[in-house]
């Protein structure tokens, strides 16, 4: 299996939402447009239309990766649930792990459990090196363990369902937030994945009141 990019952001976001909010889960399109185009947790950061994220669903759905949920018990659009857990046997903690590489591209194993929080808990860098080995294994690893680059210290994972964009130099395509690090940077990231829950919320809403007739 070899995603295109756009497929590993679309599945990646439905992985991402499933476990970080699955009170609005599955996903309408426009939950969905806006989680694949969020500045936080994503790089690159793109600028998905509706049109072409409903493209990227149609193909998922042939490769068997998602599902289409139909209206029912009140609601009135379709909804777009990922399969990859259920299709590649995995539990909440591995499947975040390869959300967030879907999401941002390879990682450290330090970066890998920040990132996870919302999603799962391990019990420390070892839980998630684990875990990591185990997506490894198999007739068809999920994901691959990268060699240093120069003037690193620490080793990093990658994803191995899609192509990884890109970055050109070493350094080059690194958003300012990946570089920067901190605290100031991951409460920036906090508060976007909160303004993106906002506008999931905002879209709940229209939903219900179309339902209810305005």
């Amino acid at each position: 299996m070899e995603l295109t990019r756009g497929q590993s952001r679309v599945v990646g976001s439905l992985a991402e939402k499933a476990l970080t909010t699955p009170q609005h889960y599955p996903l309408t399109l426009n939950a969905l447009v806006s989680a694949c185009n969020q500045s936080s947790n994503r790089d690159p950061i793109v600028n998905y239309g509706e049109s072409e994220v409903e493209g990227v669903l149609l193909e998922l759905k042939d490769l068997h990766l998602v599902r289409f949920v139909h209206p029912s018990h009140g609601r009135s659009v379709v909804r777009y649930r990922q399969v990859l857990d259920e299709l590649l046997g995995l539990d909440a903690r591995r499947l975040s792990l390869l959300a967030v590489l879907l999401l941002r591209g390879p990682q450290t194993l330090g970066e890998l459990r920040i990132r996870t929080e919302r999603m799962a808990e391990f019990d420390g860098l070892g839980a998630v090196e684990h875990d990591l080995e185990a997506l490894a294994q198999g007739e068809e690893p999920l994901v691959a363990r990268l060699p240093r680059r120069p003037g690193q210290k620490e080793e990093r994972w990658s994803q191995l369902l899609a192509e990884e964009p890109d970055r050109g130099p070493e350094g080059a395509g690194e958003s300012r937030g990946s570089r920067s690090g901190g605290a100031t940077e991951e409460l920036r990231e906090e508060l976007a994945e909160l303004r993106a829950e906002l506008a999931e919320l905002r879209a709940e809403v229209a939903e219900l009141r179309d339902s209810l007739g305005g």
